[in-house]
């Protein structure tokens, strides 16, 4: 393995191990040990069976492991820089494996469309591909954190909903589960038409009593 390439693999497993904030994580023997382990297998051949790989291809292989690019395009991309010639297959197998290596999740399927329509029009417009990955990966970054402020607003709107649905079951007079009742910080519940009430304490305790009537 080339000098070069040994030195990318070294580099790159320690920055992963040093992305942690955690001094105490960095310094854990466990970690180092790990770490070790890690860069012994990588250097003395573990990555043989792949050949055709280099440092260079396999970063940035891995910047687009979350994005949505054609497998052809990026075969086209790789077979201009050094090293032996790619095919499709051996593309997307390494791409399948790093996903499996690393234990990364693959692309998000809602995302595709859009993700395809902004690499062509970069394309199109003559942008090279690696800041075309980086453009995508903004992209599925923005539109991640809108699908997950949607599916928080919807569970939150639902989460009201039911609330509300058995508040009005308590006051109807029927049988009911534990709910704050007009924004209350009592509990009620009302079980065989019997109605109980459990009142927080100052020393974060409970206290049960039943009542006879509410309101």
């Amino acid at each position: 393995m080339p000098e070069d390439a040994r030195i990318y693999i070294v580099r790159e497993l320690i920055a992963e191990h040093t992305k942690s904030p955690s001094l105490r994580h960095i310094r854990d023997p466990y970690a180092l040990n790990k770490l070790a382990h890690q860069i012994v297998r990588r250097l003395d051949g573990s990555n043989t069976a792949w050949k055709k790989w280099n440092g260079p291809r396999e970063a940035l292989l891995k910047a687009a492991i979350h994005c949505w690019i054609p497998t052809d395009d990026m075969r086209d991309y790789l077979n201009g820089m050094e090293g032996q010639a790619l095919t499709t297959t051996d593309v997307a197998q390494r791409l399948r494996e790093l996903h499996e290596e690393h234990h990364t999740r693959y692309p998000n399927e809602e995302l595709q469309s859009g993700c395809l329509a902004l690499y062509e029009k970069e394309k199109a417009a003559g942008t090279e591909l690696p800041a075309i990955i980086g453009a995508i990966q903004e992209h599925v970054e923005l539109e991640e954190q809108r699908l997950y402020s949607e599916r928080e607003t919807s569970w939150r709107a639902k989460a009201e909903e039911e609330r509300n649905i058995l508040e009005q079951r308590f006051l109807s007079g029927a049988d009911s589960k534990w709910t704050p009742v007009k924004k209350s910080k009592e509990l009620y519940c009302r079980i065989n038409g019997r109605t109980y009430r459990l009142t927080p304490t100052n020393d974060k305790m409970w206290n049960l009593d039943r009542i006879r009537n509410f309101g």
